[in-house]
């Protein structure tokens, strides 16, 4: 199967391929994210597995996904020395799934690597995105791990560097989507968790937007969970926010 791939160089924005909503499957088991994705469509969203997820059910549940049509995110946000890192892409890349993250946190070379590990998978690479700072952190979090400056400077310096190294896109808040536009260009893609539909809670998120927020300061892609998978209709939910995002949709 060929996946959409991202480039830096690229003019067209990545939302023009696909839903730009991500499900984060945050559930306690396989059963139960099988379950939600038996209730909604591929064409409504990607999924995404995390470190929870993934580390529970293994591949198998990327298998399940893939078997009924969706396309996955490997959210497990590789960090460590360059050629475990790449290897880590690789395998990533050899289970099929659409995108996979690292942390720009762990260098050029890191970053780098995982890139160069992906070259022969060609047209089948998953997009390679990197985490800037993590949503759940602000200025003060920062400044406690002796990094000094706003979060969200912090995360345009990572992502500028992200884009040097040759990724696809980066994970960051709604909050400097559109300084990242302006910086990294219209075919850089913008990840965003902390995205939360208007009237929801915001769980432990610190910063977060709406879905047609996020899409007017630039974001392609935006991560959801609990207010689309704890959701009584989850396809109707899903519905909402896509006509939502469709212009004049907030309108209707």
């Amino acid at each position: 199967m060929t996946r959409t791939i991202l480039s830096s160089s690229s003019s067209l924005s990545p939302q023009q391929a696909g839903s730009p909503v991500i499900v984060a499957l945050d559930y306690a088991d396989a059963r139960q994210a099988l379950a939600f994705a038996d209730r909604v469509a591929p064409s409504q969203c990607r999924l995404k597995i995390g470190k929870e997820m993934f580390t529970q059910a293994g591949p198998a549940l990327v298998r399940d996904l893939q078997q009924r049509g969706f396309e996955v995110f490997l959210d497990l946000k590789f960090h460590d020395i360059p050629n475990t890192v790449a290897k880590a892409v690789s395998a990533a890349a050899e289970l099929g799934v659409w995108m996979v993250n690292v942390h720009a946190s762990g260098g050029e070379r890191m970053m780098a690597a995982a890139r160069e590990a992906l070259v022969p998978f060609g047209a089948d690479a998953p997009v390679l995105i990197a985490v800037t700072v993590l949503t759940s952190m602000n200025d003060e979090d920062l400044r406690g791990i002796g990094i000094a400056g706003s979060a969200s400077d912090h995360a345009v310096r990572l992502a500028i560097l992200a884009q040097a190294c040759g990724l696809d896109g980066v994970v960051c808040s709604a909050w400097e989507a559109a300084r990242l536009k302006t910086d990294c260009g219209a075919g850089f893609a913008l990840v965003t968790p902390g995205i939360r539909p208007t009237g929801s809670d915001a769980g432990d998120q610190r910063r977060v937007m709406t879905p047609l927020q996020a899409q007017q300061v630039g974001v392609d892609y935006m991560v959801i969970g609990r207010p689309i998978t704890q959701a009584a209709d989850p396809a109707a939910t899903l519905a909402a926010i896509l006509q939502e995002l469709q212009p004049g949709g907030a309108d209707v």
